[in-house]
């Protein structure tokens, strides 16, 4: 497999955000202000094979964040090959989805993370085994505050229709056998992007693979448009992340907590 590199890009750091992604004003404003970057680590699958890496720059904001921030090191992937680590993926690997297909990894990002940097708090979550049901998880696992997990709201059990929807593992935190950590030394985190929005099998929990979200990259402006998009260069357009394959839950807000 032929590997190709290519100069760092360097995202602006402007943000507006607007309707659906107005919740992150506040918060990307602040992580703005500061001017701080981060460095992130991209590798894609080419059209004819070869795998593109490349490095660069981007704010350290949440919406240039979450595409790196989901899966830490030692996370289990579940493939054609067997269970491998996140790190040790190459797009081109092919990822077994929860619905038992499989499809190839078309993009790993990555980047390094120091959850007690002051000011700008990375919390991760812990997953003891068995914390969701039997082998959900089949061992104890840790997520950055982009994973989100499919799985049907305590509201919505034994409804008519049941709903699964995804959900911030962050917003599952029980203080038992979920809990909020934060190790002092910089931990490397992962996200995993297919062709399609898709649930996949990690450790027995059905995880989501990357998406922008359906209106947040038509809220943008032009240049932050270009630079967030810049890190994906296996797709042509915003259109190509396609449609949500299942919806998501809103952070604690969305009605379907509210009987929880």
């Amino acid at each position: 497999m032929t590997l190709h590199t290519a100069p760092d890009f360097i995202p602006s750091p402007t943000h507006t955000a607007q309707s659906a992604a107005s919740r992150s004003v506040m918060r990307e404003a602040r992580a703005r202000s500061t001017g701080r970057t981060r460095a992130y680590e991209i590798a894609v699958l080419r059209q004819d094979g070869s795998v593109f890496v490349t490095e660069g720059y981007a704010p350290a904001t949440p919406l240039f964040e979450e595409p790196f921030s989901a899966f830490a090191h030692g996370t289990l992937i579940s493939t054609t090959q067997g269970e491998i680590p996140v790190e040790d993926l190459c797009p081109g690997d092919r990822i077994v989805q929860a619905d038992g297909l499989h499809t190839p990894l078309l993009w790993v990002g990555s980047s390094k993370f120091v959850p007690a940097d002051i000011g700008h708090r990375t919390p991760l979550v812990r997953v003891m085994a068995d914390s969701l049901g039997l082998a959900r998880p089949s061992g104890f696992l840790t997520f950055g505050p982009a994973a989100r997990i499919l799985h049907t709201p305590q509201s919505l059990r034994g409804a008519e229709q049941t709903r699964k929807v995804f959900t911030l593992m962050r917003d599952l935190v029980d203080g038992v056998n979920i809990i909020e950590i934060q190790p002092p030394t910089p931990v490397r985190l992962y996200h995993l992007g297919l062709a399609r929005h898709a649930a996949i099998s990690v450790s027995g929990l059905e995880m989501e693979t990357f998406h922008p979200g359906p209106s947040t990259i038509a809220a943008l402006p032009l240049h932050q448009r270009d630079a967030f998009l810049s890190m994906f260069p296996h797709i042509g357009g915003a259109k190509d992340f396609g449609p949500l394959c299942h919806p998501r839950a809103s952070e604690r807000s969305d009605p379907i907590y509210a009987a929880q």
